[in-house]
This record gives structure tokens, C-alpha cells and sequence, in this order.
């Protein structure tokens, strides 16, 4: 509480923004709420991943239906394993997270901004998985241009086209995201910084204000007396 002199008594008024505070820290220990903090960016992240679970999963269902025994098909086989596997990947992450969440067994800040939907583990999985697509795409050309030419050398060039530039598609948003994150967190902790700047300026405003009330009322105690 603030003392204000009043006279020649005193009053206690109660600081708001100290109250504030105090209810904003303790907001901030429940560890419940540190699961949906920045609402917006895991919203973008769950919705990311939900369509890679669906476009990495009928990707590569699609390229398993086409097998056939012949040996010119093995690519599809590797093809098609290997995007179900990304997408079930991605599938054990958001899993693993929810049920983290649920069973609430983790404790730290720390490790929950990186396992929680929008942190830092989304983005990382997300670049990997673009990078293993384009990897892929590329491989397919590079078998594609070394071999003669066989019957499904179109498919091959096609199919190695698209995943290239799926997982470039890929790889360039979540670097667009990351940049863009970077970006919002300087400018908050610049007004973060201009705030704390005005309070201060504030709080030694009010000192000199108060010193030079005490002042004033001594003067005229003693032109009283006099």
C-alpha cells in the first residue's frame, strides 16, 4: 500500500498495478493454462499438421494402391512407405502431446512450450518432414535421369516434381512462420520495454511530487508558528 499524505494524517491507498501484478504471476503458475498460451499459433499449428496427417497418409496410400509386382513399381512401394510413415510421425507427436496434457505429468515451462500444440517442437517436425518429402521428390529425378527410360519414367518425373515441390512449399512456410514469430516476439518485448520505461518515468514523476508536498506543508507549519 501507498502512504499519501493527507494533512497531517496519512492514508493508505492500495497500488493498482501492484495488484495486477500480483494476479497476473499467479495466473501465470497454474500450469493448466500454460498449455493454451498463444491460442493463435497453435491453432495454425494443429491445423498444419492435421493436413499433413490427411495429405502425407492419402499420399502415400495412393502410391501403394498402384504397386503392382513388376519391378519397375518398387519406387511406388518406397514412395508410399515412406509418406506414411511421415504422416504417422506427425500423427504420434499430436498424440503425444494431448496425452502429456492430460495425464499432466510434465512440470516444466520449459519443456511444455516445446511439446504443446504451436511450440517449438511443431515447427522443427514440420521442416523435418518437408525436407524427407523433397528429399524424396529428388531422389525420383535422380533415378529417374540415371535410368534408360522405362515404362513408368513419366510417373517417376511426375511424381518426383510434386514432392519436390510439396516439401519446398513446406520448407519455405515454416521459415515464413518462424520469421514472422521472431518478428512478433522483438516487437513485444520493445513495447514491453517502453511500458516499464513510462512506469518508471511515472513512479519518479509522483516521488518528486510527494517530496515537494511534504515540503510545502512544513513551510506552512512554520510560517504558523512564526
Amino acid at each position: 500500500a501507498e502512504m499519501v499524505p493527507l494533512g497531517d494524517h496519512f492514508q493508505s491507498r492500495p497500488n493498482n498495478r501492484y495488484l495486477d501484478l500480483l494476479q497476473r504471476r499467479s495466473l501465470e503458475d497454474q500450469i493448466e493454462l500454460w498449455w493454451f498460451r498463444e491460442p493463435r499459433q497453435s491453432l495454425v499449428c494443429y491445423c498444419a499438421s492435421v493436413a499433413l496427417i490427411i495429405g502425407l497418409g492419402l499420399g502415400g496410400v495412393g502410391f501403394l494402391s498402384t504397386t503392382s509386382s513388376g519391378k519397375s513399381s518398387e519406387w511406388r512401394l518406397v514412395v508410399g512407405t515412406t509418406l506414411c510413415l511421415l504422416s504417422l510421425a506427425v500423427l504420434l507427436k499430436q498424440l503425444l502431446s494431448s496425452a502429456i496434457q492430460d495425464m499432466n505429468c510434465v512440470h516444466s515451462r520449459r519443456r511444455i512450450d516445446q511439446l504443446k500444440s504451436g511450440g517449438r517442437a511443431d515447427p522443427a517436425l514440420i521442416l523435418v518432414v518437408g525436407l524427407a518429402v523433397m528429399l524424396c521428390g529428388t531422389v525420383l529425378l535422380c533415378v529417374d535421369t540415371v535410368s534408360s527410360g522405362g515404362d513408368d519414367s513419366d510417373d517417376m518425373l511426375v511424381s518426383g516434381l510434386v514432392l519436390m515441390a510439396v516439401g519446398l512449399g513446406m520448407t519455405l512456410a515454416v521459415v515464413g512462420y518462424g520469421v514472422l514469430v521472431y518478428l512478433k516476439r522483438r516487437r513485444e518485448h520493445a513495447r514491453r520495454r517502453r511500458a516499464i520505461g513510462a512506469r518508471r518515468l511515472g513512479r519518479g514523476s509522483a516521488s518528486v511530487f510527494r517530496v515537494s508536498g511534504g515540503s510545502m506543508t512544513q513551510a506552512g507549519r512554520e510560517t504558523s508558528l512564526i
